[in-house]
């Protein structure tokens, strides 16, 4: 039950973006890199399962970002050759030099990919740009339910807002975890910016709101498809379900070193076991600069990643940030 959080609240950082991957842990994924040509303007990390690699999240030189969260629907034709992560890929991969509207972007997945016969998904994406007169461009939001470009939600075009969306359609404040994660996001820029916090210290502050653990242990008779109802509670997923697995929170999971007893290392993923396998901060602070952080706490090995090489960090300026 991935969850992104948007603010343009902070008065340094004037696009902020908070993102937890959940995914079974054992699914093979590549870190965060720029990507190999014709896409060598792209930064983002890649899911190895399929042939085509998407992605849940990316941004360009130029400021396009991308972000994907799934989320499951009855009823309804799937195709089963066409990815969601695909969908990310659609938006960065154009080129640079592109000129293409946001709008042309929709008409293109519309009526060329067919959207509605992904599965179900919500697509956050836009170019990133200098604010103005306390306004910013702000991002689009569609799903597999969006007929045009008509009905595609805006977000996020003044200063000072604060967004939320999980594995539900955008808008559906029946999910505390989103609820809960804008109040504590826009909590941490306000004490933040009160205590003058340097970047490091304001970063560690927004991995600690991706690593709010809400969530209860299953029962041991407790059915994992009804349990899995619980996930919209928590901001963080420890390892759940498929083999047995010692639960440890988030603090104890990213700090696990891969090595000694399985009561000392943290936790040994089985098939079928899920939870927060990604966790991504992203700044962009008024000058257009890019501070792109991914923390990797399973990546499909069979062990929680060492401290010491879990981060993975991008700094940038964004390609024509003034215009």
């Amino acid at each position: 039950m991935c969850i992104s959080i948007i603010s343009t609240a902070h008065p340094d950082y004037p696009f902020i973006l908070l993102n937890n991957r959940d995914e079974f842990l054992n699914r093979p994924t590549a870190r965060a890199h720029w990507w190999d040509s014709p896409n060598q303007h792209v930064l983002g990390g890649r899911d190895l399962q399929r042939q085509i690699r998407g992605t849940w999240l990316a941004i360009t030189k130029q400021g396009r970002i991308c972000n994907l969260t799934n989320f499951r629907e009855d009823g309804g034709e799937v195709a089963q050759n066409r990815s969601r992560g695909g969908l990310v890929i659609a938006y960065v991969a154009t080129p640079p030099e592109s000129d293409e509207s946001e709008d042309a972007f929709v008409r293109r997945l519309v009526d060329d990919v067919g959207i509605q016969k992904v599965g179900g998904f919500t697509l956050l994406f836009g170019q990133l740009r200098k604010p103005k007169d306390g306004s910013v461009p702000g991002l689009s939001v569609i799903s597999n339910r969006t007929s045009s470009a008509e009905g595609a939600v805006r977000i996020c075009e003044k200063l000072g807002e604060t967004q939320g969306l999980s594995n539900s359609h955008f808008g559906d404040l029946t999910w505390p975890k989103v609820v809960h994660g804008e109040h504590l996001l826009s909590q941490a820029i306000s004490s933040s910016v009160s205590r003058g916090d340097k970047q490091e210290k304001f970063i560690e502050g927004l991995f600690d709101i991706l690593s709010v653990d809400m969530l209860p242990r299953p029962k041991p008779d407790e059915d994992f498809q009804q349990f899995t109802k619980q996930l919209r509670n928590s901001i963080f997923i420890p390892p759940i379900g498929g083999e047995a697995v010692e639960s440890k929170p988030a603090d104890k999971l990213a700090a696990a070193d891969g090595t000694g007893t399985p009561d000392d290392r943290g936790v040994k993923v089985g098939d079928g076991v899920y939870g927060t396998q990604k966790q991504t901060v992203v700044l962009v602070s008024s000058e257009g600069k890019v501070t792109f952080v991914e923390r990797t706490l399973h990546d499909g090995n069979d062990s929680a990643h060492k401290a010491e090489s879990r981060d993975s960090r991008y700094d940038f300026v964004i390609e024509g940030w003034e215009r």
